[in-house]
């Protein structure tokens, strides 16, 4: 993404959503579309559009944000260090946009990697199972057999 396409994509962006990807904001917890939402499909980066997290590792971590065991593609986000706030916590950017994103924490569940990828739904667009042909993404379409062979 170059520096064009990242402020044409940075002026399409709700006052939230470019708060929590370019500052580093959080949105209230439980007020996010996407915390109790279990639609099938992809979470992309809503400044990039790269794809981030899928639906099939979404669970409901009770924390008031959506949270995620693993990302599609490990190479698609960065982690640092972040002590803001009088805490030691990872932060999540996106590798593409550098888009903050939210934390990731050690508390979920051990059966899948005990990763809590706990992310603000302001920094995701939703990319439904059943479109993702139609829109670009069809190399994902295999994530959802169940509703992409229908």
């Amino acid at each position: 993404m170059d520096a064009d396409q990242k402020t044409a994509a940075l002026a399409k962006l709700s006052k939230e959503a470019y708060a929590v990807t370019q500052h580093a904001d959080t949105e209230r917890p439980f007020s996010g579309k996407y915390d109790a939402f279990y639609a099938d499909g992809i979470y992309v980066d809503i400044v990039s559009g790269k794809p981030l997290f899928s639906s099939t590792d979404k669970y409901d971590a009770g924390c008031g944000w959506p949270s995620f065991t693993h990302p599609i593609d490990a190479g698609s986000i960065k982690e640092h260090r972040d002590r803001s706030f009088g805490m030691e916590r990872t932060e999540v950017v996106s590798r593409e946009a550098e888009s903050h994103l939210g934390h990731v924490f050690t508390d979920g569940p051990t059966e899948d990697g005990g990763l809590r990828y706990c992310i603000n739904s302001a920094a995701l667009k939703f990319i439904p199972a059943d479109e993702l042909n139609s829109v670009g993404y069809g190399q994902y379409a295999d994530l959802f057999p169940q509703v992409t062979q229908k």
